[in-house]
């Protein structure tokens, strides 16, 4: 019996090791760490929705605490200042702090889920 002596080639498949990008792919963060006009874009939006909960969250403080010094004139009842200030003000203070934090975190993770690579 002959017995063949040629080398055999074994080869490995695994993962690539690198991806190339198809045509028409873009990664958002990518464009936003280049500072394209697209990133600028996604920032510009962020920033956005940002400024209008803080503008809702300033006029309703606006709306809420303006007319105190009003209220405060005509009534002339110390007992009831601290009464207004401290058991009628401040849980709304709280909610709206609350909810304001609640709003910022919401449009930072939105933000992140639109630019992370999916």
């Amino acid at each position: 019996m002959a017995q063949d002596h040629t080398e055999r080639r074994v080869v490995v498949t695994g993962p690539p090791r690198r991806t190339r990008r198809a045509f028409g792919y873009y990664r958002p963060q990518t464009e936003i760490d280049e500072q394209t006009t697209l990133g600028h874009t996604y920032v510009r939006s962020l920033m956005r929705s940002q400024l209008r909960a803080a503008l809702l969250v300033v006029t309703i403080l606006v709306l809420l605490i303006g007319p105190l010094p009003l209220v405060f004139l005509t009534v002339r009842n110390s007992g009831l200042e601290w009464a207004v200030l401290g058991f009628c003000l401040y849980p709304p203070l709280v909610l709206l702090a609350a909810w304001y934090v609640r709003r910022a975190e919401r449009n930072e993770k939105d933000f992140v889920h639109l630019v992370q690579d999916r």
